[in-house]
């Protein structure tokens, strides 16, 4: 069971914006942030580190389960361990879509995604599945989506930023193989909640999507 006063449950693809958006929201409100993507990928890690079979769901389940997962300021460790910069690169990001469709594995993360949040009190959520499984019950949603091209060109300058020389073609293809995944996973699959408020975020500022949100929490609030 959770209790919590506030959940602004965020979701959508790659490079749609949902981290920076959602790290913001929560500080101009004063909320705890948690990156659901960001503990998949830390697991992802993990199973890459144990060499452990990215297609046997029942092992991935196990390595899920037993994991420990921890939030520490701006920082995500997984069993000791602090990945995060290790999640980020790009062995992390292939592999984090193949592993995060076993139903096993979920099924632990949503468990432990649910008690972090707990931990945290108004929170804003960001994920794939947050509205529609996470908190389906989330008082605000939203769903935010741009361009693929767009979503390539955000990811390329943050490699870049890393001091990874990548090309932009190749970003474009990693991030519609992953969209493709996401989208048609028999477990928890990447879409808009019925009730979620879509964004497309492509000419938009951060600002600009950031205030369409604190709008939504204002409304949410006076009714």
């Amino acid at each position: 069971m959770y209790h919590i006063t506030m959940i602004i449950a965020i979701d959508g693809p790659a490079g749609a914006g949902k981290s920076t958006v959602a790290k913001e929201v929560a500080r101009r409100l004063g909320y705890g942030y948690l990156d659901t993507g960001a503990m998949y990928r830390a697991v992802t890690w993990n199973a890459l580190r144990t060499q452990a079979d990215l297609h046997d769901e029942e092992a991935l389940g196990r390595l899920a389960g037993e994991s420990r997962l921890e939030l520490r300021d701006s920082h995500i460790l997984i069993d000791g361990h602090d990945v995060t910069e290790a999640i980020r690169l790009p062995d992390v990001g292939e592999a984090v879509s193949i592993v995060s469709r076993a139903p096993q594995m979920r099924a632990h993360m949503v468990i432990k995604q649910r008690e972090m949040a707990a931990r945290l009190g108004d929170i804003v959520v960001e994920g794939r599945d947050i509205g529609t499984v996470v908190f389906p019950d989330a008082e605000v949603k939203v769903f935010l989506t741009a361009r693929a091209d767009e979503r390539a060109r955000r990811r390329v300058i943050e490699l870049r930023g890393k001091g990874l020389e990548i090309e932009a073609a190749a970003v474009e293809a990693e991030i519609a193989a992953r969209d493709r995944i996401d989208s048609g996973r028999r477990v928890s699959p990447l879409e808009k909640a019925a009730d979620a408020c879509e964004i497309d975020t492509t000419d938009k500022s951060i600002v600009d999507v950031v205030d369409i949100i604190l709008r939504l929490v204002a409304e949410c609030s006076t009714r």
